[in-house]
């Protein structure tokens, strides 16, 4: 989607505003909500500041746009990776796919490295991003239930605490990830993860009906 604006000397200035956003979510998993400034905003995404506004409204509601979409990106990824038979399975996949993406790039990352560090004028920002993350544990639950061994069971397993477990994991490996540990090393954490959920649930070497 483009939009036209004004820009310097009244010329007409169009940008496509979803490769905007794309830039500007890269900025802000690169700096933070706080530690991307507006000049480095506006850089990235190629616009001018009056552009932004005019569009955007704001720094608030551009991070709430990049947010959106980013989780619409997100999204559409974990429909892929969650699409699994056994409940192991799942969360091996997610696992495996955390530590994949949060070494190729900002996939599964700007959830957390958005709003490590807010103060207190910026409080609501870490609170919209746990709203996001809560949304993602509910998808995973939701991938959980569905599956043929869980769906199966009558000793009530707890698919929302895997979940929640599954994605505390997964933001610990995007925070390893930031600080530049290599994809091998997280794969041997989720490895560790791994053994101990095997336990718990069905994996392919133990199936259900045994």
């Amino acid at each position: 989607m483009s939009a036209d604006q004004r820009g310097a000397g009244g010329r007409p200035r169009a940008f496509d505003e979803d490769e905007a956003l794309d830039r500007a979510i890269d900025t802000f998993w690169r700096h933070g909500y706080e530690g991307a400034s507006m000049t480095e905003l506006t850089r990235a995404m190629g616009i001018n500041k009056p552009s932004l506004y005019a569009v955007f409204g704001s720094k608030e509601k551009l991070f709430t746009r990049a947010l959106e979409r980013y989780g619409l990106l997100y999204r559409q990824h974990l429909t892929v990776v969650l699409a699994r038979t056994t409940a192991y399975e799942v969360l091996e996949s997610y696992l495996r796919s955390v530590a994949d993406a949060a070494t190729d790039g900002m996939l599964g990352c700007l959830s957390i490295q958005g709003g490590l560090a807010c103060g207190p004028d910026n409080a609501h920002i870490p609170r919209l991003l746990a709203d996001y993350r809560r949304g993602l544990e509910e998808a995973v639950t939701n991938a959980l239930v569905n599956t043929e061994d869980v769906s199966r069971r009558t000793d009530g397993i707890d698919a929302a605490a895997l979940a929640g477990y599954a994605v505390t994991v997964g933001q610990g490996l995007a925070v390893h990830a930031a600080a530049g540990v290599p994809r091998d090393k997280l794969h041997a954490i989720v490895d560790v993860a791994l053994a101990g959920l095997a336990k718990l649930v069905a994996s392919e070497r133990q199936p259900a009906s045994e």
